[in-house]
């Protein structure tokens, strides 16, 4: 063999960036695929810039349950009997009885993210965790790019690179923040709000926390408002917000449909003015709505306090932030109503802005690459029904997106809904587009 070629590095199939639920249920679906008989095995990697996995962790309240049916876990739409299955999981925990003995759909998310550690255990061998990818280049310097080098940057600032013929981003959201919001020791964004809250809990000499405000109308932000009131029993908290009050969110079967996952094939086909009144009609299904059960909790708390005279929780609803100003000890936080304009100021101690996430532009760490990629008008990329990214014919190496997809994809894009099925049919077009005699066997 010449020695250029021996020094080659590894050629991958498929590399993932990011092992979130997204990636953990594609290497799912690699792994069963490998399994069969008569198939050529996929090769696959997946990096992780987290040093363990991890979904959510700041927002593993206790009490706190999915909004989604646990059938709709890693596999069970894409493949039901499949040994990775949620209930799988139950039966490997002793736990499988006592669970169908609740008669609920719906799983604590402690017990959901157990189980996607469980899964997660069994690949090891093929994430590398504490990787951060950096770059993406091509692999050759003349001719169609037909092989991608995905640089990784370790904690020690060492970095290594990998080779691939596929590249599947399932990068996740990003917090989002009201213009001019920093985040610090007393600013805080909910997707921190545990390992927050657990710094406030050590010993530093520092008085408790006397009262915190809750900015945002949706489910994390009313699930934060409830906790924080739980846990700081001589604490204010008050939840800001433009509505009058939480709304809630349609889970009716009918209204769910829109989750199922021939919503993606209609919505995928759909004009643009259609996908804008899909979008429109069934937003409260997913965005700021809150569970009506914590809805008629919190009001019952806020009533009953009313009552008692002690009045511990406050909702200033109809109304925003204008105005936020950190000290030393403190944040002073202005709130305007909408609709008198009139101001209060609130001292507090903590400020936790539940204001969701927004996806960022996944294909930001292609650098010259990017400009072979296609986008819409508005600038998004624009993506096939598989998922994979239209490119010039110079770019032949596949790029697949795991959310940030929901203008072309509908509304499920960044949820757990269609997750299962979505890593199925990415599978299914990298297998296919890939010519046999290429892919990698062991």
């Amino acid at each position: 063999m010449p020695e250029e070629l021996a020094e080659q590095p590894d050629v991958y199939d498929v590399v993932g960036i990011g092992f979130g639920p997204a990636n953990l249920a594609l290497a799912i679906a690699v792994t069963e695929h490998n399994a069969q008989q008569d198939t050529h095995p996929v090769r696959s990697l997946f990096l992780e810039r987290q040093p363990r996995f991890g979904w959510h962790r700041g927002m593993l309240i206790d009490d706190a349950t999915m909004q989604v049916s646990f059938l709709k876990d890693l596999v069970t739409l894409r493949n039901p009997t499949s040994d990775f299955s949620f209930l799988s999981y139950l039966h490997s925990a002793d736990r499988l009885v006592d669970f169908i003995n609740q008669k609920s759909l719906f799983p604590l998310r402690v017990e959901f993210h157990d189980y996607l550690e469980w899964a997660a255990t069994r690949f090891t061998d093929v994430v590398r965790y504490g990787h951060e990818v950096v770059q993406v280049t091509p692999a050759n310097t003349a001719g169609a790019v037909e092989l991608l080098d995905i640089t990784a940057r370790r904690a020690d600032g060492t970095t290594t690179t990998f080779r691939a013929r596929n590249l599947v981003f399932g990068v996740g959201l990003t917090p989002h923040l009201p213009e001019g919001v920093v985040l610090s020791d007393r600013v805080w964004h909910n997707r921190d709000l545990l390992d927050r809250v657990e710094s406030l809990r050590r010993p530093t000499g520092d008085a408790p926390p006397v009262r915190f405000v809750v900015v945002g109308a949706g489910q994390s932000a009313a699930e934060v408002t409830k906790y924080l009131h739980d846990n700081f029993p001589h604490a204010e908290v008050c939840g800001v917000f433009s509505r009058y009050g939480y709304s809630p969110s349609d889970d009716s079967p009918f209204a769910n449909r829109v989750f199922d996952p021939e919503a993606v094939d209609h919505f995928y086909s759909a004009p643009p003015e259609v996908k804008q009144l899909i979008m429109d009609y069934h937003a409260n299904t997913n965005y700021s709505v809150v569970d009506t059960d914590l809805i008629e909790e919190l009001y019952r708390r806020v009533y009953q306090e009313k009552v008692l005279g002690t009045e511990r929780l406050r909702l200033f609803n109809v109304s925003r932030v204008v105005e936020s100003v950190e000290s030393g000890d403190g944040v002073r936080t202005t709130v305007e109503s909408l609709t008198t304009h009139e101001k209060t100021v609130l001292d507090c101690d903590i400020v936790v802005y539940a204001t969701g996430y927004r996806p960022g532009d996944p294909l930001g760490l292609l650098g010259d690459l990017s400009a072979l990629c296609h986008r819409d008008e508005a600038g998004r990329p624009a993506v096939a029904r598989d998922y994979r990214v239209h490119t010039d014919g110079e770019l032949r190496a596949g790029l697949y997106l795991q959310g940030s997809t929901e203008h072309s994809h509908g509304i499920s894009s960044s949820l757990l809904s269609t997750t299962a099925v979505r890593a199925g049919q990415i599978l299914d077009s990298i297998v296919t587009q890939v010519p046999a005699q290429l892919v990698s066997t062991r």
